[in-house]
């Protein structure tokens, strides 16, 4: 990395915002090594939440504090509304709370790296408030950029 994107990473450190494309191998304990700039976004406790997606066979990893503010949402919901505390049950039996250690590496439970297919390569894509993990040949885009797709994208949520 050249000093002029170490300059912009460290502008972004904090943030919480994930940027870019990080493509690793799980090591023979199956762990994963977060890239250090991914881990400065991650501001309070270093605790990630891997969840499942809903739509395709990837995981998508929150820092724990936008999880904190998507779980209040949750809480807001009465116990007797059976669709959300049956989302609760699926989304949290599904789930899992991952730290790393001090070469920045998380273990991810079996059960979710097969259900994304994650074996060996690893593609970390990042999706701002949270990056997702994927199967690289898995990946339901090429990775190049689409200018009609994004604008329509930006268009639907009024960027």
């Amino acid at each position: 990395m050249g000093s002029s994107d170490s300059n912009v990473h460290s502008v972004a450190s904090g943030l919480g915002v994930f940027f870019g494309e990080f493509q690793h191998s799980l090591d023979p304990k199956k762990r994963l090594t977060i890239p250090s700039e991914w881990r400065t976004q991650v501001s309070g406790p270093q605790g990630l939440f891997v969840l499942p997606d809903f739509y395709h066979k990837c995981l998508n990893v929150f820092p724990a504090a936008v999880m904190a503010e998507k779980m209040e949402k949750m809480r807001k919901h009465s116990m007797s509304d059976r669709k959300a505390m049956e989302f609760a049950r699926i989304l949290g039996s599904a789930s899992d709370l991952v730290s790393w250690d001090g070469q920045g590496r998380i273990r991810v439970k079996d059960r979710l790296l097969e259900f994304a297919g994650l074996e060996d390569q690893v593609l970390m894509v990042g999706a701002m408030a949270k990056f997702q993990l994927w199967k690289p040949e898995n990946r339901p885009d090429t990775g190049e950029i689409d200018q009609a797709q994004l604008a329509e994208a930006g268009r639907y949520i009024d960027f």
